[in-house]
């Protein structure tokens, strides 16, 4: 009988213990004491004004409230690609109320204050023509990493959240960060969407959402730093590629023989993926090199119109 595939991912087991009503965190007096004096030089060096620093509520943590000189705040490089519609819409309402009341968050940067949260908020806010924008500027520059943690604006969809991830990832790899990628769940969520990430940069119209279902269940965390587990991942993301190329060329052979469907791709996906039906799963290797050979094998002419009519139930996640 084949062992249960090392690393794939477990389901947190949900907490019974409910926490006690104020039990946790600072009183609101408690939170007045706080310095953060170089963070604050900074901030009023750039042209920038220290409104109050702060005790964060919960965990204690140094916060400064600032207003920071719009040009000297920029987006985290590797956050997901600005969407025009939100931006606009945005812009449009802030202008019409008059007034900008959410913060930003920010850290320092070399010369400048990068956001992780609240990109499309200073989008709009330059669109407005605004000179300064309204931060809350933490100390910590790991922060930056914990955008899917914190992005309250706008719901990521698979595209724009495995983006992310991947360009984290790559960043913290170039940077020499040391630590292991199993230790990086809270940045990352889930190993499939660093996969998919790379798939989505080499081709921004990858369907990655066909084979969440199939990484959520064989592609677990690497124990190895992220350079190294980066290299891992590549090639397991060449596999989906390869997959991915294959069901192409099924999906155009499927409609050349009359098929029409908006679901034809997770049609072939579910055809050639027997994961769902086990209860032991094999190796990330073993289980794509065998959906791979399935898809290989795949023939059209075995098809029937309501095959696929009976998937329009079951299409892929996430897109």
């Amino acid at each position: 009988m084949p062992k249960k595939a090392a690393g794939v991912p477990k389901k947190p087991r949900a907490s019974k213990k409910k926490t006690a009503p104020g039990s946790r965190g600072l009183s609101p007096a408690e939170c007045r004491d706080a310095s953060l004096p170089e963070l604050a030089s900074k901030i009023e060096a750039s042209g920038g004004a220290v409104l109050a620093t702060y005790k964060e509520p919960l965990g204690g943590q140094p916060t400064i409230i600032a207003i920071l000189p719009i040009e000297k705040v920029k987006p985290t490089p590797f956050q997901r690609d600005l969407s025009e519609t939100h931006a606009k819409r945005l812009s449009d309402t802030i202008g019409k109320i008059g007034r900008y009341l959410d913060p930003i968050i920010a850290v320092s940067v070399g010369e400048e204050f990068w956001t992780p949260n609240g990109r499309h908020r200073l989008e709009s806010m330059i669109r407005l023509g605004a000179k300064s924008v309204t931060a809350l500027v933490l100390p910590d520059p790991e922060i930056q990493y914990k955008i899917l943690a914190l992005n309250i604006e706008k719901a990521h969809n698979l595209r724009e959240k495995s983006l992310e991830v991947i360009r984290m990832y790559r960043a913290m790899a170039d940077s020499g960060e040391e630590g292991l990628e199993s230790a990086r769940g809270l940045e990352f969520e889930e190993p499939a969407f660093a996969t998919l990430g790379i798939g989505y940069e080499k081709n921004g119209r990858f369907s990655g959402g066909a084979y969440q279902s199939i990484l959520r269940r064989v592609d677990g965390w690497f124990e190895d730093p992220l350079k190294a587990a980066l290299k891992k991942r590549e090639a397991r993301a060449a596999k989906i590629e390869r997959l991915d190329a294959r069901v192409t060329e099924v999906i155009k052979a499927l409609q050349e023989k009359g098929f029409k469907s908006p679901y034809l791709r997770a049609f072939v996906v579910a055809r050639v993926n027997p994961l769902r039906f086990m209860k032991v799963l094999p190796p990330f290797d073993e289980a794509l090199d065998d959906i791979i050979k399935r898809a290989d094998r795949f023939n059209v002419g075995n098809v029937k119109q309501e095959d696929i009519a009976a998937t329009a139930g079951v299409a892929a996640e996430g897109e």
